[in-house]
């Protein structure tokens, strides 16, 4: 999922060139006054990833900072992360679906098992700020389809 909006990043840069649009216009851009705006969902999704990857492992999860305005930074952002999970070896998450994980969240700590936390919240957030992302692109006139969105392989 990371790759694809990794593409998707490429189209929205050419998408602004092409129409002579400032890059600041869409990685600004927001679906709704209360939502983050795309730069924000990109680091979530990135952040949503390498915490999985981190928690699975039993391992240190990266830090971030969260200061990419560009669409050059944030695909440095997401190479970075996919770097970091490409790095962790599988032996490290086999057999984690039992492991607790405990999550500090704004409405107090949640507690899942790795599968639980995996299926139910790990996945599921990762979708939601891709999907955010590629919805905020689309609504201002970035020509994606679905096939950006899931990708080709």
């Amino acid at each position: 999922m990371l790759r694809n909006l990794s593409s998707i990043l490429d189209k929205a840069e050419a998408h602004c060139a092409a129409k002579k649009i400032e890059p600041a216009a869409l990685t600004g851009a927001r679906l709704f006054p209360d939502m983050f705006a795309f730069t924000r969902q990109v680091q979530i999704a990135c952040d949503t990833a390498k915490g999985a990857v981190a928690r699975l492992a039993g391992a240190e999860i990266p830090k971030h900072e969260d200061t990419e305005q560009t669409f050059a930074e944030l695909k440095a952002r997401i190479a970075k992360t996919l770097d970091f999970i490409e790095s962790v070896p599988a032996a490290k998450i086999d057999g984690s679906e039992e492991r607790e994980i405990v999550l500090q969240m704004r409405s107090g700590e949640r507690r899942f098992k790795g599968m639980q936390y995996l299926l139910g919240h790990a996945y599921p957030n990762l979708y939601f700020h891709a999907t955010t992302a590629y919805n905020i692109l689309r609504h201002n006139g970035v020509e994606l389809g679905k096939i950006d969105f899931l990708g080709r392989s």
